[in-house]
């Protein structure tokens, strides 16, 4: 059974990929990854802020004390303890390269160009085997269109581009208001892949304390929907690999991301919640599928279920939200009125 799926460029014994997540800070945990199948990992990311703090600690402590007299200069830090972020995470990945055999998936997070480029190139020449740009913003200011929104963005990965020679993925976030568009704006950009889609932590109310607080929920299957829906609209509309995470905790779900369009079907809520044997698991329930209705590769199955490929495109459109809706009926007994 061939399970091998071409993403970023290359070659991955599986479709199955192991996205951004805690449990990656391990080597242990990443050879436990590979052994239980997956195609690639993504490490956790680093974040913008990381990087913006770890370069004002480090200016600020060269300057203090530089304008009283010769001497104080002598106080100055060595450049080499700071960046240790930076330092850190490298040095992960270089231990990742070392120690694992499939390919290696850094991810910067952030919004803004800012120490991004330089940082870029460290990773690559770190060994990444490509860069997982993760944009996590919020327009919350209303004097700035959704134009500049995106504009920023399609900066923010040609100057990525620029820097690096390694194929770039950008992950999504799904409140775009015309996703088609950007999509073809982000591969002119130079983008590689899209990422389909990000998600939100929503912070709660403490209705106690009156304090908005973080809160962590791991995916549910059903949110693989919205997921399924734009990969099929995007397949066959981009030369982007389309990959797909948030939601995929089965084999069923794996086939369905296939199905739609995408290259790979990254897990990481499963592996919290099960344990990265559950690659294996799913694994074996896919090959077992594929078997059943005679497939003999994952390439065969690719995007036969996305809007280019179906007779009746309206469960894509408009005709999908009208249907859906003149079709539920209330259930007997359930108190309406």
């Amino acid at each position: 059974m061939d399970l091998t799926s071409d993403y970023l460029g290359l070659e991955l014994k599986s479709p199955i990929v192991v996205s951004s997540t805690p449990l990656s800070k391990s080597v242990d945990n990443l050879m436990r990854m590979e052994a239980a199948g997956a195609g690639a990992v993504i490490l956790p990311s680093l974040f913008e802020e990381q990087l913006t703090l770890d370069a004002a600690a480090l200016e600020q402590d060269l300057a203090r004390g530089s304008e009283s007299y010769a001497e104080s200069l002598s106080y100055l830090p060595s450049q080499d303890t700071y960046h240790y972020t930076q330092a850190a995470y490298v040095a992960h990945l270089q231990a990742a390269k070392r120690n694992v055999s499939i390919p290696v998936i850094a991810s910067l997070n952030g919004a803004s160009p800012g120490g991004w480029t330089y940082f870029a190139k460290e990773l690559q020449a770190a060994g990444a085997d490509a860069l997982e740009l993760n944009t996590y913003s919020l327009a919350t200011d209303p004097t700035i269109p959704s134009s500049e929104v995106e504009q920023g963005l399609i900066d923010l990965v040609a100057q990525i581009k620029r820097s690096v020679t390694i194929p770039v993925a950008v992950k999504l976030s799904p409140q775009f208001t015309t996703i088609p568009h950007l999509a073809r704006q982000l591969e002119t950009a130079g983008a590689d892949a899209l990422v389909l889609f990000n998600r939100f932590y929503q912070p709660d109310f403490d209705i106690d304390k009156l304090e908005v607080v973080p809160r962590i929920v791991f995916s549910s299957r059903e949110e693989l929907l919205l997921r399924l829906h734009w990969v099929a609209i995007l397949f066959g509309n981009t030369s982007c690999d389309l990959a797909i995470t948030g939601g995929v905790h089965t084999a069923e779900d794996v086939l369905k991301c296939i199905m739609a369009g995408a290259q790979v079907a990254m897990m990481t809520s499963a592996l919290h919640l099960r344990g990265i044997p559950w690659i294996a698991d799913v694994q074996s329930d896919l090959i077992r599928w594929m078997e059943e209705h005679e497939y003999s590769s994952i390439r065969q199955m690719r995007g036969s279920l996305s809007r280019r490929s179906v007779p009746d495109t309206s469960p894509f459109d408009r005709g999908n939200y009208i249907k859906t809706l003149s079709s539920y009926t209330l259930r007997p007994g359930v108190p309406h009125s």
